[in-house]
């Protein structure tokens, strides 16, 4: 195997571990088995399970969501709001968002390292959608980005990580509706 081809088998390892079993019971051991390879190929690339889980998971967390631009704020949010709620309901991070969300309760460093994640991601976000809006004159000028993000990411993770209820096409619909009176109401 190729050296960039090792280290992926163990990045998918890691995530298919995480899911299957949590942070707490996942084990080195068990990595290397799964990506098929020897204990010290893994040790080579980390020094330890919280370093691996932390570079890989803040490795996923910081990719970027594409950003739509359909033209309006109702396609593009309605457009966001279906792409997140794909994510979020994928069958790996289904199992692993709301196991590491408790670990980072009691894991600074865990909690650290996915603030920091996720805050760089959602800040990008949030100044493109607002600003293409506000820019298209469909939001007020000062509306605030991070206000926006959390209106637009609290209700999908509310519902599909801690309610654990389906989202479906509909759902989305409303939801777009409300967030849109929610941000022009702001003003």
């Amino acid at each position: 195997m190729l050296r960039g081809d090792i280290t992926r088998a163990i990045r998918n390892a890691v995530m298919n571990e995480l899911a299957e079993v949590g942070y707490g019971r996942l084990s080195i051991e068990a990595v290397a088995r799964r990506a098929g390879v020897g204990k010290t190929a893994v040790y080579r690339r980390w020094s330890n399970k919280l370093e691996m889980v932390l570079e890989i998971v803040s490795d996923v967390a910081g990719r970027s969501v594409p950003m739509p631009d359909t033209g309006s704020f109702a396609g593009d949010l309605q457009l966001l709001t279906m792409i997140v709620s794909k994510a979020l309901q994928h069958r790996i991070a289904s199992q692993i968002i709301p196991d590491l969300m408790a670990e980072a309760a009691r894991t600074p460093k865990i909690a650290e390292t996915l603030q920091a994640a996720l805050h760089t991601h959602q800040q990008a976000v949030g100044d493109q959608l607002v600003g293409q809006a506000v820019a298209r004159g469909e939001l007020p000028a000062g509306t605030d980005p991070d206000v926006a993000v959390d209106l637009i990411l609290g209700p999908l993770y509310w519902r599909l990580a801690v309610a654990r209820r389906p989202i479906d096409d509909e759902y989305l619909e409303r939801l777009t509706e409300a967030l849109t009176a929610a941000l022009h109401a702001g003003h």
